[in-house]
């Protein structure tokens, strides 16, 4: 009988790795990294802009990490904000926005790919199922940190 905890740890390691080898070879034609990949999806998902916090919260990113990679997308002409103001809305330039259409397109054919082989129902249940398992071992590690 398979090992049902290798099967699972090492599936979604392996997701996880060819997600973030997919992220960096789209993104570093324009010289930005992985993380910026995130950030120019979440912002262009929000026009009116976001906060460093709200991105951080979005992303899964440590804070330091998000104030790096917006320092280089402003830097880089994809995004704006006033870096006097603490907190303040991020919002991406037309430059960014059109990288962001980009990103858009190329990760629905990543997942297009990834799940080639699915039914739209198959694919709608393996999301959901998805969800459900990261919902659940959440609690459950919630859980085991208040011992």
């Amino acid at each position: 009988m398979e090992d049902l905890f290798e099967r699972f740890t090492v599936s979604i390691l392996r997701l996880n790795k060819l997600v973030q080898r997919i992220k960096i070879y789209e993104i570093k034609k324009f010289g930005l990294k992985s993380i910026h990949v995130m950030c120019l999806y979440y912002l262009n998902c929000h026009p009116e802009g976001l906060t460093a916090s709200e991105l951080v919260k979005l992303t899964l990113e440590d804070k330091a990490a998000i104030s790096r990679a917006l320092a280089t997308m402003r830097e880089e002409g994809y995004a704006e904000y006033d870096s006097a103001t603490h907190n303040a809305d991020v919002r991406l330039t037309p430059k960014g926005k059109q990288l962001a259409e980009y990103i858009v397109g190329r990760a629905a054919a990543a997942v297009s790919a990834g799940s080639a082989d699915f039914s739209a129902e198959q694919r709608e249940f393996f999301y959901k199922s998805l969800v459900t398992i990261s919902d659940n071992l959440e609690q459950y590690y919630n859980e085991l940190s208040k011992k």
